[in-house]
């Protein structure tokens, strides 16, 4: 893999990360419990991912 791809991969892995933590956050102050908000998240990471690796395979 080169520098572009590695540190593109390290930013996906941020933003997704961002959203996850932003989703289980509002998630839980509008009065989810502790583990629906981690799982709701954690969909929102896999969905983020997904979409982006999906972007990836389609452009190469």
């Amino acid at each position: 893999m080169s520098l572009v791809e590695i540190l593109s991969l390290l930013l996906a892995l941020s933003v997704t990360l961002n959203i996850a933590i932003t989703t289980a956050l509002i998630a839980r102050s509008a009065g989810a419990g502790t583990a629906n908000a981690i799982l709701t998240g954690a969909g929102a990471a896999a969905t983020t991912l997904a979409l982006y690796l999906a972007a990836v395979a389609a452009y190469h």
